[in-house]
């Protein structure tokens, strides 16, 4: 036999990041077809550089703005990688807020 399949080609064209949702209904004189489709566009990455300098055993702590601009309220869990760093584990970031994620620096030597 022969392959029952259909191209349905879509052009999706968002203009901002966050969660767009559409439902697409095929009807025919004997069946009906109901495809939900959502899509998450996320904002450019930037790669970005912090710099630390401090004197041994004194703490440096760097705010680090994470902006919520979706539809949806974020929970991010942080994992850190590297000697003397710390931060919370985990940062709760509503829909429409900006929410500053503090970085620590302790270094124990020179």
């Amino acid at each position: 036999g022969g392959i029952d399949t259909v191209e349905f080609p879509i052009k999706f064209t968002p203009k901002y990041p966050g969660c767009y949702r559409c439902q697409i209904v095929l009807k025919s004189s004997c069946d009906i077809r109901v495809y939900e489709i959502e899509c998450v566009v996320n904002a450019d990455q930037a790669d970005a550089q912090l710099e630390f300098l401090t004197p041994a055993y004194q703490a440096v702590t760097q705010e680090i703005p994470i902006s919520n601009i979706s539809s949806e309220d974020w929970r991010f869990e942080a994992h850190l990688e590297g000697q003397c760093f710390h931060g919370p584990a985990v940062i709760n970031v509503p829909v429409g807020e900006t929410v500053q994620y503090p970085l620590t620096f302790k270094p124990v030597a020179e």
